[in-house]
């Protein structure tokens, strides 16, 4: 790595020329960063907004899940095994689930050698439990903060070597030729305002973008404050899209954001809705429910079912996201409530259906209010708000039906490498998963993902980056571009402040293309998203320098929404039904109950699309949609001295 001056029109800017540039400080970027160092490659620097922040360290659940092969007990498994429950998530590339199912032991390993305490038997044995839509008791847990575990020991990894961190730093343009990668262009958000210190130029060989799912496009979010994600200048790129219409949706706390999963819906609180202005205050599930004992029941297997699924609205749990949502959509404020019982007298727990009856006595929790329930069952889950502010002993909790998921994203082979040459993807950044997927298989893919691509870096991509004109094309261009937007932006004083502009661009995504989506929504507010980006410039102020990391910011939003509501509504014209955690009002379908509104009208998938992949261009303003078949699980190849023999010769690292 050397430092060096890129002379431009606008400014002299510190040019960092490097082999591999890793994009993000969460688990799969320090994994990535990690194992490049172990594999020699040492020429590497890590870029980040902010070295503390990002949903690997800021996120977690009641009980956070990492997802890998069965290492204890008498079960049988195999990496067979665990590839076909990936590949059955629907909408999944074969030869990436053989990928996170053979790795996962490996990745899984090297995280317990490294400090997180995984729990394990008095022989040795990593013991596992059973979670959504798995078959064996692959799942593993350290609590609520598996991933942030997993981030701060892979992070004291990085730093016993030394690698460069480069904090501060947002990446606002990706350099490409829409073919290959040259390089980053950065905003240094430690010094905005200075010409020459404003903007960093990365000069690289190769990048593994680790920057997360695209948050900063949705309003009711659980992604942590601060996590926005950069996927819309990715698309910008020429890198292509994969998997864009499936998302996870749950049930979430606002402030602060975190899933209200588990015991937080077990114990079975009220749910209330108010006005802006805290007045009016109600409880709106009985305004649904006739019968209180199936109201209690599905609010208690929402813990079980926590993410919003389609297949679980008629006689299922996800009726309670509806509900949330529609109360939401009547510009109410909704709370969960633990002080006192839904009715507000003692709960009838006989009333109770069998699963959610048998798990309370066994509990020993048929008794008192929410919060004696909670603090009984699950102490830690009230000492976590407790810690934030939120008395859930004295104070409602505020929620919203929110995005916590995107199973889509950048596509990738079995590299982890985009059609873009040098340009990795890993974590949830990229395509790796389908429509449905196991719990915590999203920190496995992140572990195999990156360490993936740092083993083909290592042994195809070394060396000093090419094509310096190229690269001075490129990065001369962005800079002058994005330099030109900041000083528009700047002296446009009838411009719409950036902040009211982001504010209504996100709300406007989680009402039209989040868990419900109507094809009269979604071309609205792609209409909208369209109008606004290309008016762009002309359209957004800031009011100091310090604002320029929301200019860039939204402008990658704007691009990111337009794509993910291009793929929406393709989805839709191509006759898809709903699915996942996406319900898609179709005239023709049926509503699960017959008071809810005509937005609740469609028909179930079933998965009849689930061996076809929809994939997104972005080029010139425009989105390009094209479908092809998933690739298959490669078949076995697994005669050991043919394996051992191609090993020797090329390490079996090939495109």
């Amino acid at each position: 790595m050397n430092t060096s001056s890129l002379q431009t029109p606008q400014g002299t800017y510190r040019q960092i020329t490097v082999n591999t540039v890793v994009v993000g400080s969460g688990a799969a970027g320090f994994n990535a960063a990690d194992r490049l160092w172990m594999l020699g490659q040492h020429d590497v620097a890590i870029v980040t907004e902010h070295v503390k922040a990002g949903t690997s360290r800021n996120t977690g659940s009641d009980k956070q899940t990492y997802y890998k092969l069965t290492l204890s007990g008498g079960d049988p498994d195999s990496v067979r095994e665990m590839a076909e429950t990936l590949f059955s998530g629907e909408c999944v590339d074969g030869d990436i689930a053989l990928c996170e199912a053979a790795l996962s032991a490996q990745g899984f390993l090297r995280l317990a050698e490294l400090g997180v305490p995984f729990p394990k038997n008095r022989y040795g044995e990593y013991v596992g439990y059973k979670t959504d839509h798995d078959p064996r008791r692959r799942a593993t847990s350290v609590g609520p903060y598996t991933s942030r575990r997993m981030t701060e020991a892979l992070e004291q990894s990085v730093n016993e070597k030394k690698i460069p961190i480069f904090d501060r730093m947002q990446v606002i343009r990706i350099l490409s030729d829409r073919s290959k990668v040259y390089g980053l262009l950065c905003l240094d958000t430690s010094a905005p305002e200075g010409a020459d210190s404003r903007f960093v130029v990365f000069r690289c060989k190769n990048v593994i973008y680790a920057t997360g799912g695209p948050a900063g496009i949705y309003a009711d979010s659980v992604y942590p404050f601060g996590h926005f994600g950069a996927t819309g200048i990715a698309f910008e790129a020429g890198v292509r899209g994969k998997n864009l219409t499936e998302w996870q949706y749950g049930l979430a706390s606002t402030r602060p954001r975190w899933n209200v999963s588990g015991t937080y819906m077990q114990v079975m609180p009220r749910f209330l809705s108010a006005n802006p202005d805290g007045s009016e205050e109600r409880e709106f599930l009985f305004d649904f429910f006739t019968d209180p004992g199936e109201m209690l029941t599905k609010v208690f297997l929402k813990g079980y079912q926590w993410p919003f699924d389609v297949r679980k609205v008629k006689d299922g749990s996800s009726i309670i996201d509806i509900l949330v949502y529609l109360e939401s959509c009547k510009g109410r404020r909704v709370f969960l409530d633990f002080r006192s019982n839904p009715g507000g007298g003692e709960l009838d727990f006989s009333s109770l259906g069998e699963e959610a009856r048998d798990y309370m006595e066994k509990a020993g929790a048929c008794f008192g209010t929410p919060y004696e329930r909670l603090l009984h069952m699950n102490a830690p889950a009230v000492e976590f708000y407790r810690g934030r502010g939120v008395n859930l002993a004295e104070e409602p909790l505020e929620i919203a039906l929110c995005a916590q998921h995107n199973n889509g994203g950048l596509a990738i082979n079995a590299w982890w490498h985009t059609n873009l040459e040098g340009f990795f993807a890993a974590g949830e950044v990229s395509a790796s998963h389908g429509v449905y997927r196991p719990g915590g298989s999203a920190l496995n893919a992140g572990q195999v993902g990156s360490s993936r691509a740092a083993e083909y870096i290592a042994a195809r991509r070394t060396g000093e980056p090419e094509e310096e004109q190229a690269f001075l094309t490129c990065a001369l261009e962005a800079a002058g571009q994005m330099n030109a937007l900041a000083e528009k932006a700047a002296h446009n004083s009838s411009g719409t402040p950036v902040q009211q502009l982001w504010d209504a661009a996100a709300a406007r995504m989680s009402r039209f293309g989040a868990a419900i989506r109507s094809s009269e929504g979604i071309d609205a507010a792609l209409e909208e998203t369209r109008r606004e980006l290309s008016a762009f410039s002309g359209l957004v102020s800031v009011a100091s320098p310090a604002e320029l990391s929301k200019l860039f910011r939204l402008r990658d939003v704007f691009i990111c929404q337009q794509v993910y509501l291009s793929a929406m509504r393709d989805y839709l014209e191509r006759g898809g039904k709903s699915r996942g955690s996406a319900l898609y009002t179709d005239p023709h379908g049926e509503k699960p109950y017959a008071v809810l509104p005509d937005i609740f009208t469609f028909r179930l998938d079933n998965g009849a699309g689930a061996g076809v992949i929809q994939e997104a261009v972005y080029q010139n303003g425009a989105c390009e949609i094209s479908w092809r078949p998933v690739r298959p699980i490669p078949e076995d190849d697994d005669f050991f001295e043919n394996v051992w023999r191609s090993y020797r010769e090329n390490g079996n690292i090939d495109e």
